[in-house]
């Protein structure tokens, strides 16, 4: 790992080669969905290779103060339930830190408590639209207000809730947990219909648990829990290693030269493998091994070796589908036979930075030629990159997508603000310094 600084500005230098076999961090998406049902669940779960993130301790750490005993030892979890009544008022604000995952989903849990609180968040997340979970909650019954524009802060009022069918307006898996999460407050069957499927952990883990959940074609529905006096149960899970966090190695491992990696354990849930097909269909070298299924999720290990990737355009339609892959795949696109295109992510201009711009800023300081869209990029294929100063914009998926760019850059790379990754893969730097062999 010669080749990096541990400064706030980390130095890269191009890669010889990526080789080994790494363990990356617990998923993020399914560590929150596991604690916060396990805070409402009946009795005590136990959850193993917890994130290591610092969004993921941000719901614990609002857990807490509704009350719930949680016990932590290095990356285990036991997590003592307080039933779907019992969490208590907190004393004070919330704080969702960065995290728009913990603000949106949990608000749907605090929608059918009986009491008021308050959600906050840092400057990057006071700055992310609420209003898509406003919407569906205050149709439940719920108050919920915000600051204008319907931005955090956001106050809830919580109580009974009615079922509702609700018509998502843009894909998001967040909004959709928390209408489910909430859907267990209300007296009925509440239904999400969506308009492209989106990652399903919250359905996974909610089956597990005892919930009545039916999915019919785009539309999920989930029963009540408490009119018929039930609760959720306990369980013992385990969280396989985050697959937005391996799109980074994925990408490394196929661009850098003599390369070959494998990546163990990583969550392989239909919904989020998309990545792994496209690039399969652009000629990478990726197989899985290993696949077996736990507690509703499948695991196994990738392979990767260094490949010639003809490129291709992403169809608007399956965006949502690698929506936090997008930045480190237009780093791909840079690298490929006939670069990379794609449209209908104006999303992304609403994450912890605007990532469309932020990505097109930065490979221009490396070189490289980008079309900026509203909704998405046009990179030139067969581009070569070289060393720059970077700006993360605080955002950890810029900061990492630069980090692999500077892998195949020619001269060094500075990546300012680092430290940003933390919010999601504190490990990252240390992890790739020791898979990747400097020049």
């Amino acid at each position: 790992m010669g080749f990096f600084t541990s400064a706030r500005t980390r130095k890269i230098k191009p890669a010889k080669r990526i080789t080994g076999s790494v363990r990356l961090p617990g998923d993020k998406s399914i560590s929150h969905r596991y604690a916060m049902l396990a805070a409402v669940a009946e009795g005590t779960s136990e959850v193993r290779s917890f994130s290591s993130s610092a969004d993921c301790q941000s719901t614990l750490d609002c857990l807490k103060k509704l009350g719930v005993k949680i016990e932590r030892h290095n990356q285990d979890i036991t997590i003592h339930g307080a039933r779907l009544r019992g969490l208590r008022q907190p004393a004070g604000t919330l704080d969702a830190g960065n995290s728009g995952s913990t603000m949106r989903m949990l608000s749907g849990i605090l929608a059918g408590q009986s009491f008021r609180s308050v959600i906050v968040g840092d400057a990057s997340l006071a700055c992310r639209p609420m209003k898509r979970i406003i919407d569906p909650l205050t149709q439940m019954g719920a108050r919920v207000q915000a600051s204008q524009d319907g931005l955090p802060p956001l106050e809830i009022e919580g109580g009974r809730l009615k079922p509702i069918s609700y018509e998502l307006p843009v894909p998001s898996a967040q909004v959709k947990t928390a209408i489910l999460l909430a859907g267990l407050y209300a007296e009925g069957e509440t239904e999400v219909v969506e308009p492209t499927a989106t990652r399903d952990h919250t359905e996974i883990a909610l089956e597990q648990m005892g919930a009545d959940i039916g999915r019919h074609g785009r539309t999920i529905a989930i029963r009540g829990l408490l009119e018929k006096g039930a609760q959720l149960e306990a369980k013992k899970f385990y969280v396989p290693s985050d697959i937005s966090a391996a799109a980074f190695f994925i990408v490394a491992g196929l661009l850098v030269p003599d390369s070959n990696l494998v990546l163990q354990n990583v969550g392989l849930n239909p919904t989020r493998t998309a990545i792994l097909d496209l690039l399969v269909r652009m000629g990478g070298r990726v197989k899985t091994l290993d696949v077996d299924s736990i507690g509703g999720e499948l695991v196994g290990n990738i392979h990767l070796e260094n490949s010639v990737l003809a490129g291709g355009e992403i169809s608007s339609a399956a965006v949502p589908g690698w929506i936090d892959e997008l930045p480190v795949l237009a780093v791909l696109g840079t690298q490929t036979q006939h670069g990379l295109a794609f449209h209908g992510a104006a999303e992304l201009r609403v994450k912890e930075s605007d990532r469309l711009k932020a990505v097109a800023d930065n490979l221009r300081r490396m070189g490289a030629v980008v079309e900026e869209f509203h909704d998405g990029l046009s990179l030139t294929g067969k581009q070569a990159l070289h060393g720059a100063e970077i700006e993360s914009y605080g955002d950890h998926r810029i900061a990492m997508a630069f980090a692999i760019a500077g892998l195949v850059a020619q001269g060094t790379t500075l990546i300012r603000d680092s430290r940003c990754v933390e919010i999601s893969f504190p490990d990252f730097f240390d992890v790739l310094g020791r898979a990747a062999e400097p020049k």
